[in-house]
């Protein structure tokens, strides 16, 4: 099948999915995209772009879009012979956290409700992605102050299903290197944003630099030319533990990076899947997470009690018994990581593919 996938938000992880799915996948994907910024632009413009950038929609068998963009729009506009529309959801605008002093738009939160009520096939990327959305969705419609239509909340139920992204790394056994011992790597692979809550990890770091816990330190992630201010004040604060400060651009240097480290911490406050966690824990860092949002889902349930984490004071009881005694967990490390082989792109894909031949 030809299949036209249309990211209007290309970077992170839309960028990371689109690129895993037109690899693998069995069928001919053209992707068309537009660059990762000025999100609220892309949610009004994007269909405008797509709809007068491809000529001919009918020689597709099916369209894939995501999020970042009014779907309304573009079916009104891209002509009466399209294939059918699958529209997946990487996050909402429904419940996605306000930066400070930000207020909510709920335009682009009933922009994504009637998107996904005018989609034929919607894919969220966590159950706890498909529960948030609903229940927000419901919310907003109850404010409306009249002929509010909750009906449609029961329409895009029926036409919804989970599938999680893919993460790039083999199915094949990992190599998972030694670690040191002695000073531990830590491992911060997140986005340089107010939603992955540097604060608090940052906070955490602090008590065990006090109590004279060793550690070494990797800041990865992708950052703006703005980020917060406290990232600035941790490369000076822990001048003597960080090894790499900043995003590194090379896909091996990064996956070298993750094979030294020894522990993968997120305080996020918002996240739907989890592919930075997911591939860190892959190449053989212990994780430790809240215990929220998507990960009890992406973390097996017999290893709950030992890498998510309740409190500030749990998280710091957790991490310290992890760096100080880390020769005890590698049996753990070894198990999760062979765990998190599910997650690759080589077997999710089948999933994608099997949604789209179903459908069509």
């Amino acid at each position: 099948m030809k299949i036209l996938f249309l990211e209007s938000f290309f970077g992170g992880s839309h960028k990371d999915f689109a690129l895993g799915f037109k690899a693998h996948s069995c069928h001919d994907v053209t992707l068309v995209t537009l660059p990762d910024r000025f999100w609220k632009w892309r949610m009004r413009g994007a269909a405008l772009y797509f709809v007068n950038h491809v000529k001919d929609f009918s020689v597709f068998d099916a369209i894939i879009v995501t999020d970042m963009m009014d779907l309304t729009d573009f079916l009104s506009l891209a002509g009466k012979d399209l294939p059918p529309v699958f529209m997946y959801f990487h996050e909402n605008q429904l419940s996605y956290p306000l930066a400070p002093l930000e207020k909510r738009d709920f335009h682009l939160g009933f922009t994504n409700i009637i998107s996904a009520f005018a989609a034929d096939k919607v894919l969220f990327n966590s159950k706890f992605h498909f529960n948030d959305f609903l229940t927000s969705a419901s919310r907003l419609i109850k404010q409306m102050p009249d002929f509010r239509p909750g009906w449609m909340i029961k329409q895009i139920r029926q036409k919804a299903e989970v599938v999680y992204p893919g993460c790039r790394f083999e199915t094949d056994l990992i190599d998972l290197k030694e670690k040191d011992v002695k000073a531990p790597l830590i491992i911060w692979n997140h986005r340089w944003e107010y939603d992955k809550n540097p604060e608090f990890f940052f906070d955490a770091l602090s008590a065990l630099k006090e109590k004279n816990i060793a550690f070494s330190l990797a800041l990865l992630g992708e950052k703006h030319d703005i980020f917060p201010d406290i990232f600035k004040k941790a490369k000076e604060k822990f001048k003597e533990e960080i090894l790499v400060y900043g995003y590194v651009e090379s896909r091996n240097e990064y996956v070298k990076w993750l094979k030294k480290g020894a522990i993968v911490v997120s305080c996020a406050i918002q996240e739907n899947f989890g592919i930075s966690v997911v591939e860190a824990v892959r190449f053989g860092c212990i994780p430790l997470l809240p215990d929220r949002l998507s990960y009890p889902e992406i973390m097996p349930v017999e290893f709950h009690s030992r890498v998510l984490y309740q409190t500030k004071q749990d998280l710091l009881k957790k991490l310290q018994d992890m760096l100080v005694n880390y020769e005890k967990y590698l049996p753990l490390q070894k198990r999760l990581s062979e765990n998190m082989e599910v997650f690759s792109w080589e077997i999710i894909v089948k999933l994608y593919d099997h949604n789209l031949e179903k459908y069509l």
